[in-house]
């Protein structure tokens, strides 16, 4: 499980990159090995902050990022499960990106539709 997993979690204070990205990393890195599988739940961030010895804000900010990217779903009662892989997580942040763009570019969604339709 992805909590005995986090026991080994090493995050450098002086690395460049905010704690909270280092845990989202962390995170993302188990679930690309398939230690965290979609379906599986994660415990709690309390858990995990005091297993990785982060403050659960942290925690929770990098979970919200990997919720955003699709990787988790977090609802109240029910935890926090894996819905994704990191190539689904990959393919739903070129959509947005492409959404952005033709957003930017003046067209409608229906229009971004027809053209996704028609790509070979």
């Amino acid at each position: 499980m992805l909590a005995s997993i986090m026991l080994s979690v090493r995050l450098d204070p002086e690395d460049g990159a905010a704690l909270h990205s280092q845990v989202a990393a962390q995170i993302r890195q188990a679930i690309a090995d398939g230690e965290a599988k979609p379906g599986e739940r994660l415990p709690p961030a309390r858990h995990l902050a005091a297993v990785m010895g982060v403050n659960t804000n942290t925690v929770l900010r990098a979970l919200r990022q990997l919720r955003d990217e699709g990787l988790l779903e977090m609802r109240p009662r029910r935890g926090i499960h894996v819905t994704g892989t990191p190539e689904q997580s990959e393919l739903r942040a070129r959509v947005a990106e492409l959404v952005e763009l033709a957003r930017s570019s003046g067209h409608t969604r229906a229009e971004l539709l027809a053209m996704i339709s028609q790509a070979p």
